[in-house]
């Protein structure tokens, strides 16, 4: 698109936001002096698209009450942030659904936008939605991350493409990596890359808020058969070196203990059931669960309000803080009211 053609294009798009916008800053915003944002904006009226011109001291252009342009026009970054938009009102529950087999409106809705949209974008925003799994479930969304980072990411696992990173760890330290990414994940609120870290030579876990540069490598590579990258961030966050490491043994079924202890924070393994005739006659099986934790104190607690049978196997600082948070129950149960 030649330069001048653009900067008609993008003026347009300035007014569209609404309101009055000065002479000077539409120069400033178009990298141009003020004539020729005059000039401009005589174009966009030999187009029949109505710019008032507003005289006074505050006065500016503005585009005419109630005038609408046929054709949608979205930077990047506002047709990413429209379609994540419907994506996670349809997972919260804020859409509305339609008598029809269409489904949900957001689901017509991002059909439209997608339509409407320049090939190319069309293609790259179809490879985020592609490529999305998400962890939490319907009524929890993440907010978005740039997508100077979000879109080639995705691009790369939607087309099995390596990329190279600059990342920046949570202790600040800095990095350039190579990797083959399998999926992006949202999580609690964050955002994440699964890949295989070809710099360390194993599979990682990123966080995309903390990628500030994103370029994609020559060449494609095969992902993993069956990968599920939502489980792979999960069991990532849940197995990061921590403090302390908490072993468990819980009666009960995986789904059970999860309700208190998410996958995200605990790792549940079912134990096989006990041999006929043992000293352990139980109809329901045991689950190993392994937790790494900066604190303990906040393990009682939730131990109980499972209200499951549980063995701790380590650390023993944990059994003193069981037994103490238990004799602060049973002094509660014992004690009298105060009087009125």
């Amino acid at each position: 698109m030649p330069r001048p053609l653009a900067r008609v294009l993008t003026l347009l798009e300035l007014l569209q936001s609404g309101g009055i916008r000065t002479v000077s800053e539409l120069a400033d915003r178009l990298n141009v002096d003020e004539r020729t944002v005059r000039r401009y904006a005589e174009q966009l009226v030999d187009l029949d698209v109505p710019v008032e011109s507003v005289r006074g001291r505050y006065g500016g252009y503005r585009l005419a009450p109630g005038f609408r342009m046929p054709p949608l026009m979205l930077s990047d970054d506002e047709a990413l942030a429209v379609l994540l938009g419907l994506v996670a009102g349809r997972r919260s529950g804020l859409t509305a659904t339609t008598d029809t087999a269409s489904g949900t409106a957001s689901e017509t809705a991002a059909a439209k936008i997608r339509r409407v949209l320049p090939e190319r974008l069309r293609h790259r925003l179809d490879a985020v939605l592609g490529s999305l799994a998400f962890t939490d479930p319907p009524g929890k969304a993440a907010t978005a991350p740039e997508p100077a980072v979000l879109l080639p990411v995705a691009d790369a696992v939607h087309h099995h493409r390596p990329i190279a990173i600059r990342y920046t760890a949570g202790d600040g330290r800095r990095s350039e990596r190579t990797l083959h990414p399998y999926g992006v994940v949202a999580h609690a609120g964050r955002w994440y890359v699964t890949a295989a870290d070809l710099s360390a030579g194993e599979d990682r876990t990123f966080r995309l808020d903390r990628i500030t540069g994103v370029r994609t490598l020559p060449g494609s590579f095969e992902p993993p058969v069956g990968i599920d990258p939502a489980q792979r961030v999960l069991t990532a966050l849940a197995t990061v070196p921590y403090q302390h490491e908490v072993t468990l043994r819980i009666r009960g079924a995986a789904e059970q203990i999860h309700t208190r202890l998410p996958a995200g924070v605990a790792v549940v393994t079912e134990l096989p059931p006990p041999p006929p005739g043992s000293a352990d006659p139980g109809t329901e099986n045991w689950c190993r669960v392994e937790l790494r934790v900066d604190r303990l104190d906040w393990l009682p607690a939730v131990l109980a309000s499972l209200d499951r049978p549980f063995a701790i196997e380590g650390p023993d600082e944990l059994r003193g803080l069981v037994e103490a948070f238990a004799e602060r129950l049973a002094n509660s149960a014992r004690r009298s009211p105060p009087p009125d």
